[in-house]
């Protein structure tokens, strides 16, 4: 069986976590701060915070920058329920921005037409989080304009795009963005098992999300309020949440980041592949400001039922990223006409590191 994705695990990972099993830090030790420094590093970002999982980076970031009851996030209907659930975590209410129909990104012509009307209406959003679907940026610049006109935040769901690139600089460096949001889930393009980060050049905001982690805890002695008792004094100064990550997890975050570059190279070798052999009609377009790192490499198809069972019964899986926040039950919008026409084509072909060019001609060879 060949999946859509997988992790690639080697003896160095391995390794790594059996080194922390070995050592006195299991869960809160000095591997989460060296992966944190090796992922700001590599993103160009002043800050990065490891947590749990890329749901839990996203309710941070919203609660960091203020979100709370009565405030409107606007997002795409084309990415994971995570995106949108953790903006009613904090009772906001949530709109969707439909998609460019080449990107599948949020699209720079509907967010205006919207934030117009919006204007009009006096129900501007407070913040705006688009997606970077497929491991393709966003084009921010565009949105980072827009958010300085009509007073909104930006935070950038990253999730997908992890090694990508945007007008030349690492996707997570912020230049145009508040906050960047990345999952290590075993199909992205590192993985710590479960887990996931944000980046920032916002002091201010790294500072409220490092407390928010860890049940709203803080032991500087600069932020304490009373006198402190003794070298054991802490504080609690908010409602926070148990959003760490662990070391054995870092650990393994820590090798695995070693060997993004290759991952993304790997990646972005198969999708030339694919690129090279396929339809041109089905393939997914490329904006020219960005450099994918290639997460998902989803086609265009008009018979994809069909494709879908012809395929798996070959023994390839297939899947189909996403279906709609606007054709889900518990948002039930009204469905968006881009993202419509997207959601009834789209199928997501195997793309993982390992996936070997046998594996691959196997795939190609079945959609011809």
């Amino acid at each position: 069986m060949i999946p859509y994705g997988k992790q690639t695990i080697n003896q160095d990972d391995i390794d790594a976590v059996v080194d922390v099993l070995r050592s006195d830090f299991l869960t809160q030790g000095p591997k989460v701060a060296e992966f944190e420094a090796d992922l700001a590093n590599y993103c160009k970002a002043k800050y990065s915070l490891a947590v749990n999982n890329a749901t839990a980076a996203l309710h941070l970031t919203y609660l960091a920058i203020g979100l709370k009851p009565g405030d409107i996030v606007w997002t795409t209907p084309n990415t994971f329920v995570a995106t949108a659930n953790a903006a009613l975590y904090c009772g906001a209410t949530i709109e969707f921005v439909d998609i460019d129909s080449r990107t599948y990104n949020l699209s720079i012509d509907h967010l205006k037409k919207k934030l117009v009307k919006a204007k009009q209406c006096k129900a501007l959003p407070k913040l705006v989080v688009p997606v970077h679907f497929a491991g393709q940026s966003c084009e921010m610049k565009a949105i980072r304009q827009l958010s300085k006109e009509y007073g909104f935040k930006v935070v950038e769901d990253a999730s997908h795009a992890l090694g990508g690139e945007y007008m030349g600089n690492k996707v997570g460096c912020c230049e145009y963005s508040d906050m960047a949001v990345f999952s290590f889930h075993p199909v992205k393009m590192i993985t710590t098992g479960e887990g996931g980060a944000i980046t920032t050049n916002n002091e201010k905001y790294f500072k409220k999300i490092q407390m928010l982690r860890s049940h709203g805890i803080t032991k500087n002695a600069d932020e304490f309020i009373y006198e402190a008792d003794g070298g054991w004094y802490y504080e609690q100064k908010e409602l926070g949440f148990n959003y760490r990550l662990t070391d054995m997890q870092a650990a393994l975050g820590i090798s695995q980041l070693k060997r993004l570059n290759s991952f993304v190279d790997r990646r972005r070798e198969i999708a030339r592949q694919y690129c090279d052999k396929l339809d041109k009609n089905m393939l997914p377009y490329q904006h020219p400001d960005t450099s994918s790192s290639w997460h998902l490499f989803v086609l265009q198809i008009q018979n994809r039922r069909e494709v879908y069972q012809r395929l798996k019964s070959q023994g390839i899986m297939t899947q189909v990223h996403y279906i709609p926040l606007t054709n889900q039950p518990y948002y039930s919008q009204k469905s968006l006409p881009n993202t419509r026409v997207f959601y009834q084509n789209c199928l997501s072909l195997p793309i993982f590191v390992d996936l070997s060019q046998e594996q691959q001609m196997k795939v190609i060879l079945n959609l011809q």
